[in-house]
């Protein structure tokens, strides 16, 4: 096979390949909405002050068995 015939196939092959795929991507929903974005970053925060509460806890207890 002519080595220039087989390189248009594999073009024509690519082109579908990625149409395929940006057709199968714009039908679903990527990223993340508001909502979500709002519920994680409330999550994180709570996270956080649980973290600095108990290393505050820790702290003082240990600033308590000092003195």
């Amino acid at each position: 096979m002519n080595t220039f015939a087989a390189l248009i196939i594999l073009n024509g092959y690519t082109a579908t390949l990625r149409r395929q795929v940006r057709d199968r991507l714009s039908d679903n929903d990527v990223g993340a909405t508001t909502l979500e974005i709002v519920i994680i970053v409330l999550g994180l925060i709570a996270v956080a002050t649980m973290l600095v509460v108990a290393i505050t806890a820790a702290v003082q207890r240990r600033v308590d068995q000092i003195t």
